[in-house]
C-alpha cells in the first residue's frame, strides 16, 4: 500500500512499480480467496498459494512502507507528517475492523496490515536515528517467529503476536515479527540514493501508476468484488 505521501521530489519508479506489482498479487490472491470463501470457485493452490504468497506480498508492502518512510523522512524531516500519516492508516485499519465486524461477525479483521503499517509509521519516529535498525529488525523478527508457536489463554496482546486459543480472522499482521521487517525497510530506505529518471516504457508507468495508488485500490478492489458476486451471485452469498 502506498501508506506515505511522497512529494514528486521523493518519487521513485523503482520503488512504485514494485509495489504495482505486488498490488496486482495482492488483488489476484484476495479475489480467489472470496471466491472461495463464498464457495464459488475454489483454487487448488495448496500451502504454497493459500499460506506463504500472502505472506511474500504482505511482506512486500510492510518492507516497502519502511522504506518509503525513509525516503520521505530525508526529503523533508518531519516526523509530525510521520505520526499524521501513520495515524490516519490506522484510523482506516479501525474502519476495516468495523466493516468487517459488521458483515462477518466471527471472523472479522481485529489486526490486519493497515492496523500493522499504521502502527509502526507511528513507533517509527522512535526508531529513525537509531543506527543497527537491520540488528534490531531481525531480532524482531525471531522473537515473533518463536511466538507464532504458543498458544495464550488471553487475546489483549494478540496485535502484538501472542495469539488466543481458536484465534482466527480475514487479516492478522502482528506487530511481531512483521514491525522487524518494516524497521530492515526503513535501513535500505535510508541508505538508497534516489536517481531522477524520465521513464517511457508503458508497462512500468502502468505498474508505476498502481504503486501510486495503491492504498484506494487496498480500500475499493474488495468492495467491489462483493458487489459484483451479489449482483451475479447473490443466492449463493
Amino acid at each position: 500500500m502506498h501508506l506515505l505521501k511522497l512529494s514528486d521530489k521523493g518519487r521513485d519508479w523503482k520503488v512504485d512499480s514494485c509495489r504495482g506489482l505486488a498490488v496486482i498479487l495482492m488483488v489476484i490472491f484476495n479475489y480467489s480467496f472470496t471466491l472461495r470463501y463464498f464457495n464459488i470457485y475454489n483454487l487448488e493452490g495448496g500451502w504454497f498459494y493459500w499460506y506463504l504468497f500472502p505472506r511474500i506480498i504482505g511482506g512486500v508492502f510492510i518492507f516497502l512502507a519502511g522504506f518509503s518512510l525513509m525516503i520521505s523522512y530525508k526529503n523533508n524531516k518531519s516526523k509530525a507528517t510521520i505520526l499524521h500519516n501513520g495515524i490516519k492508516i490506522f484510523s482506516l485499519g479501525l474502519l476495516i475492523t468495523l466493516v468487517t465486524w459488521f458483515l462477518f461477525s466471527r471472523d472479522f479483521i481485529i489486526f490486519g496490515i493497515l492496523h500493522l503499517i499504521g502502527l509502526s509509521i507511528i513507533l517509527s519516529s522512535f526508531f529513525i536515528r537509531f543506527r543497527h535498525k537491520i540488528l534490531l529488525g531481525i531480532a524482531f523478527i525471531l522473537a515473533g517467529l518463536y511466538l507464532g508457536n504458543l498458544i495464550f489463554d488471553f487475546p489483549w496482546l494478540l496485535w502484538l503476536g501472542l495469539v488466543p486459543r481458536e484465534f482466527y480472522t480475514f487479516d492478522y499482521w502482528p506487530l511481531l515479527p512483521w514491525f522487524g521487517l518494516f524497521l530492515i525497510g526503513m535501513h535500505f530506505g535510508n541508505i538508497y540514493e534516489i536517481k531522477k529518471k524520465a521513464i517511457r516504457n508503458p508497462v512500468i508507468n502502468i505498474f508505476s501508476s498502481l504503486g501510486r495508488n495503491s492504498l484506494v485500490i487496498y480500500l475499493i478492489h474488495q468492495v467491489l468484488l462483493v458487489i459484483f458476486l451479489f449482483l451475479f451471485f447473490g443466492t449463493t452469498i
